[in-house]
């Protein structure tokens, strides 16, 4: 073999090499985003709701209900570090299904499930983006008061 076809192979092997580095970045990033183990609590504030009611006049299967709560960590400071966007379709009588996104300050956690009384629900969390990045768990939401709607927000993340 000649020194420049030698020279050639060496570049395609540091090429290869460098390719496939460069692929598992994307992978390393992800597990640098994934907290593990954690619990987020924080309270939230009701600052808008709107039910949809579809169909026949009153509850009943496929009204909506929307809602925006602002997020507070009181610990650090008394101004909203996010918010939520939550959608709920009614199912039968109090059973809906609900899917919603919290907006922290390092990313979003998205979650869903099934809700009958609303004053306490667990929803499964979905997912997640930048610090949040596959995030599994649970949320827990335990209503305080009324008028706004106000509760403590518990995240349980596993991964």
């Amino acid at each position: 073999m000649t020194r420049r076809v030698k020279t050639e192979r060496f570049s395609l092997l540091l090429a290869g090499l460098a390719g496939g580095l460069l692929l598992g970045i994307p992978a390393s990033r992800g597990a640098e985003a994934t907290i593990g183990p954690a619990q987020i609590r924080i309270t939230d504030r009701e600052i808008a709701s709107k039910r949809i009611d579809i169909g026949p006049r009153g509850r009943s299967a496929g009204d909506m209900h929307v809602m925006r709560h602002l997020l507070f960590n009181r610990r650090l400071s008394t101004r909203s570090i996010g918010h939520v966007e939550m959608i709920c379709t009614f199912i039968v009588g109090n059973s809906r299904n609900c899917r919603g996104t919290y907006f922290l300050p390092k990313g979003k956690l998205v979650v869903g499930g099934s809700i009958i009384y609303p004053q306490f629900y667990e929803l499964a969390v979905l997912g997640g983006t930048g610090l949040y990045d596959n995030a599994r768990g649970t949320l827990t939401v335990t209503r305080t008061a009324r008028n706004p709607n106000r509760s403590i927000v518990l995240f349980r993340l596993v991964g």
